[in-house]
């Protein structure tokens, strides 16, 4: 009897970490709307796992801090670098998304030519934003703001001279503050980044199996449908 009670209680045990990752609660970027189509996109990829996602809406530092801490158990999308700043987050691969960092102005025209393109200007950024931090890195004239929509009413009262934000999210935040007359991208897109999910190392044995599935969905097609419906769903919402 006392064997079957231990055996009992050894499977508890061992089911514990498979019923914890039932749930994962990934920090997302407050009103980043790259950032919900990042969330989408690995709340299908998790569906294929059998786990559900949750979202703690922060702003990007607090994202960090939270992730690194393990207080949540991972970040949607961050840059291929961050693990380097943040150890204790791990890579999974291949990448989950991509964003196009763009340079948006009020009166500025000139064709882009990468980030030294806008070094003399002043420079509004998003705190926490890692690919435009990295950017803008040793420029002299950067407002790391609070918040994407922050940062474009700051550009709207002529705070700083251009602002850098992915060019989709900005499109759709500019728009949601009725300033698309006033506010405008610059074109080419400073460049396009390859960008990761990362979960905390207590979950290390989880990364090779939801890698294994972005792997299967971008090759399939299906990553990237998703993620256009998505943008275009985002976009077209009134």
């Amino acid at each position: 009897m006392m064997w079957r009670i231990a055996i009992a209680c050894l499977s508890l045990l061992a089911a514990g970490p498979t019923q914890a990752q039932e749930l994962i609660r990934l920090a997302r970027i407050a009103d980043i709307p790259d950032q919900y189509v990042g969330g989408e996109m690995l709340r299908a990829v998790y569906a294929k796992l059998n786990i559900r996602l949750e979202f703690e809406d922060v702003p990007g530092k607090r994202a960090l801090a939270l992730s690194s801490a393990g207080e949540v158990d991972g970040e949607i999308q961050r840059i291929g670098t961050l693990a380097r700043d943040y150890p204790t987050l791990i890579q999974v691969t291949p990448a989950i998304n991509y964003i196009e960092p763009a340079v948006f102005t009020t009166k500025l025209r000139f064709d882009v030519a990468g980030w030294n393109s806008i070094r003399d200007y002043s420079i509004g950024i998003v705190r926490g934003v890692g690919s435009s931090e990295a950017g803008t890195r040793d420029m002299a004239r950067v407002t790391a703001t609070t918040s994407l929509e922050n940062m474009i009413k700051m550009l709207d009262a002529d705070r700083f001279d251009v602002m850098v934000t992915d060019l989709f999210s900005g499109l759709v935040a500019v728009r949601k503050l009725n300033l698309q007359a006033r506010i405008y991208p610059l074109s080419p897109p400073l460049e396009r980044i390859h960008i990761y999910h990362y979960l905390h190392e207590r979950h290390r044995d989880l990364v090779p199996k939801v890698g294994k599935v972005i792997a299967q969905m971008e090759a399939s097609g299906e990553l990237a449908a998703l993620r256009e419906a998505l943008v275009k769903r985002v976009l077209n919402a009134p």
